[in-house]
């Protein structure tokens, strides 16, 4: 459905109007547009507290880019920025800036106590007002989990607040703020997160942190423009929305999709796959022989498959004690007990290869809660489960991801009481809705084959709504 707010906040009278009104003028987001784009351009800046990790590898991966790099100087605390490496330029920040960055980049992996912390500050406050419209902020961080004082723990843990406030400050811009938490050694699996949440793919994906963990698994060299090249993908609920959506971005990259529907929605589901020249399979994801439908149709025609995307959901709405039984049980049997099923069924028959990738999609109701939607919202908070315990058990490179979207644009959403859409369209820090492509891009980021250390994580595409953490 279309944001006519949106659009008419966006001409001369509509801007005038909101400015005079105290009215949110939520800006029309950058979104990708060609397979070939670069991830970023224009002006960049990375820096680097005293000590840092993984500023060797940002300037490496900066200095791929077509961007005009530079690194901070001019103040003690940020000394190590000039590790970026021969390809930035510096930048003293005591003295008049003139540019205005596309991003900027901030490496603080190295801090171990919140003395410095000050770093953040020598970064940040002279430059933050020179971001552009659209503007990405990254910053790198250690994993508190794996901090050896609790004074170099809090330093670390002190990013995500302090990213989630930025992210806060710059959303009337349409510019987003994401953190990075690395193990120890995983400097060099940076990439494929380093280019998601740099470019517009992560236009819709704000305060949110991430962790990139040791894998046994290096890295492979993949194609930048087509990175799932030979992989072969399941989008399960791949006839409309966001379902349909993922279909078309991982078959953007390269993969082969079976698109994976109930029976009443194969007319739809077929339009789609044919579009893709994918593969259409009808199948009732509750039916008690599912799993093994799912595993015949991907022996038959591929042998195994790479990447599996739960993305069949329900909502079956209604206060608890209203709320019919079979209400219930189809919200937690299509939400969440069928991916434990189809993915026992596939790694029984060893047909997830190797360095595989399982996405599941959550909600934020399953972060949050909602008003009658306790079904809904306990099979949601169940996937998040599901992912975290099974990306410690997973072997072979294999990995296991989510995504919570919020508000995203969608038929379900268009049906919704015009007051209760428009305050989930603003209720973020971009004062607008998202788009199915949104969830699609994340989830492309997960399958990336260079995304080898990205396990067990659930980031919001929502915006950075105020509801939840």
């Amino acid at each position: 459905m279309s944001d006519l707010y949106l659009k008419f906040v966006n001409t001369p009278v509509g801007k005038s109007a909101a400015q005079t009104l105290g009215l949110p003028s939520p800006v029309t987001l950058n979104r990708w547009k060609r397979a070939d784009q670069p991830f970023i351009e224009g002006d960049v800046l990375v820096g680097a507290a005293l000590g840092s990790k993984a500023i060797a590898s940002l300037g490496a991966i900066l200095g791929a880019s077509p961007a005009n790099l530079f690194h901070a100087s001019g103040t003690d605390s940020l000394a190590d920025s000039s590790k970026a490496g021969n390809k930035a330029t510096a930048l003293d920040l005591s003295g008049d800036i003139s540019q205005r960055f596309s991003a900027l980049v901030f490496d603080a992996s190295g801090m171990k106590d919140t003395t410095e912390l000050r770093a953040l500050y020598d970064f940040f406050h002279p430059t933050i007002r020179k971001l552009a419209g659209n503007a990405r902020v990254l910053i790198i961080g250690q994993d508190p989990a794996n901090c050896k004082s609790a004074a170099q723990a809090a330093s670390q843990r002190a990013l995500e607040g302090f990213t989630r406030s930025i992210g806060k400050e710059i959303g009337k811009k349409g510019s987003t703020a994401n953190l990075l938490w690395l193990a120890p050694g995983t400097e060099k699996q940076l990439e494929s997160s380093v280019r998601f949440f740099l470019s517009p793919r992560s236009a819709y994906v704000s305060g949110q942190f991430a962790r990139i963990s040791k894998s046994t698994h290096n890295a492979p060299a993949t194609n930048p423009v087509a990175p799932l090249t030979g992989k072969v993908a399941l989008v399960t609920g791949a006839s409309r929305g966001i379902g349909e959506s993922i279909a078309d971005i991982l078959a953007r990259d390269g993969a082969t999709v079976i698109g994976l529907d109930i029976p009443q929605a194969m007319e739809d589901l077929q339009k789609v796959t044919d579009r893709i020249k994918g593969k259409a399979l009808g199948c009732d994801i509750t039916s008690a022989d599912a799993p093994k439908q799912i595993a015949a149709f991907v022996k038959e025609h591929f042998g195994g498959i790479d990447l599996v995307i739960h993305n069949a959901g329900i909502t079956r709405d209604k206060t608890l004690g209203n709320m019919p039984e079979h209400f219930w049980d189809m919200a937690i049997a299509v939400n969440l007990t069928a991916e434990e099923l189809i993915d026992e069924e596939l790694m029984e028959q060893e047909l997830l290869r190797d360095n595989g990738r399982i996405v599941c999609v959550s909600s934020i109701s399953g972060i949050a809660g909602n008003f009658g939607q306790t079904n809904y919202a306990c099979a949601k908070s169940g996937v998040i489960g599901y992912v975290e315990a099974m990306a410690k058990q997973l072997k072979n490179g294999i990995t296991i991801n989510a995504v919570a979207p919020g508000f995203i644009e969608t038929q379900m959403t268009a049906a919704m009481p015009l007051t209760i859409r428009e305050a989930g369209r603003r209720m973020n820090s971009l004062s607008q809705g998202g788009q199915p492509v949104d969830v699609a891009e994340a989830i492309a980021w997960y399958c990336n084959p260079s995304s080898v250390g990205v396990n067990g994580n659930v980031v919001r595409v929502c915006g950075q709504s105020l509801i939840g953490k």
